[in-house]
């Protein structure tokens, strides 16, 4: 679970993964916010569009559907064009099982349930250009672009390759996309290069990135703190703990530059890869 990154933070995350990124005019405030709340955020939602020169629908969609109807379209070339930024209408309801599974970082089942859960709210949508048909290849670029951008996001959030779903595996109601999931997954996975390793017994339990917020006072950040200057990467001058602070921010930041993370992505808030890897004492 995660606030949704801002429309700065989302282009910077995708071209610090290597994207190559088209802003469209006022994508940064382009979105469906006033129909619905946007975040938190749990993954990445992959669709394929059904069809060519998709950009015009993904932009403004249509009398029944009004865009956005992405964050961004994947194009054939592997060019990234944003459109969106906020909740789009991509996703639609969708499994409870699928949301559930999607937000603790596990397999998703093998088909979804009923839908029930609002896909919009809590999900990055990104449509692939692609027939669907099965007889329309995705270009090694373009997949090397899904990857990419699937990645990038995980990386932000501190998410694991489990965060990036089909539209195929959140309802029974759709196809797409019509590429292996679990072989996208495994890419993904090896791109970001770090398997989240589950906090053995006696080690405290991810809190959630929103639990990390400036003022926030809790013996767990002290426990962070001590943590952080173990491994070399404090930067305190007073402390550390109780409260968390800006020399918190900067010195897990640190840590997450250790652990590889660049960018956007070493942004200071905890994620659930990094904080498995940090292994704070249990209080």
């Amino acid at each position: 679970m995660a606030t949704p990154l801002t429309a700065y933070a989302l282009a910077r995350a995708l071209r610090d993964e290597g994207v190559r990124v088209f802003e469209h005019p006022r994508w940064q405030t382009r979105n469906r916010n006033h129909k619905g709340p946007w975040g938190p955020v749990h993954g990445v939602m992959l669709h394929h569009t059904a069809g060519r020169d998709s950009l015009t629908l993904c932009r403004d969609g249509t009398a029944t559907l009004p865009g956005p109807l992405c964050v961004g379209l994947i194009a054939k070339d592997g060019t990234v064009h944003l459109v969106g930024c906020g909740r789009t209408n991509h996703a639609g309801a969708g499994s409870s099982a699928a949301y559930d599974a999607v937000r603790a970082e596990r397999p998703v089942p093998a088909a979804p349930g009923p839908d029930a859960v609002d896909g919009n709210t809590h999900f990055y949508g990104f449509e692939i250009e692609n027939l669907g048909t099965g007889k329309d290849p995705y270009p090694a670029v373009q997949l090397a672009a899904v990857e990419r951008v699937s990645a990038a996001l995980c990386r932000a959030h501190g998410w694991s390759a489990a965060s990036v779903i089909g539209h195929k595996e959140w309802t029974r109601r759709k196809i797409d996309p019509s590429f292996s999931m679990a072989g996208m997954r495994t890419r993904v996975e090896a791109r970001l290069g770090v398997r989240p390793v589950p906090a053995p017994v006696g080690y405290a339990p991810f809190p959630g990135a929103d639990f990390f917020v400036p003022g926030r006072r809790s013996e767990l950040c002290t426990a962070v703190g001590r943590r952080l200057v173990a491994e070399g990467c404090g930067r305190y001058r007073v402390g550390p703990g109780p409260v968390w602070g800006e020399a918190d921010v900067l010195s897990y930041a640190a840590w997450q530059r250790r652990l590889g993370y660049v960018g956007a992505a070493a942004d200071g808030i905890p994620g659930r890869a990094s904080w498995d890897r940090l292994r704070v004492p249990r209080s």
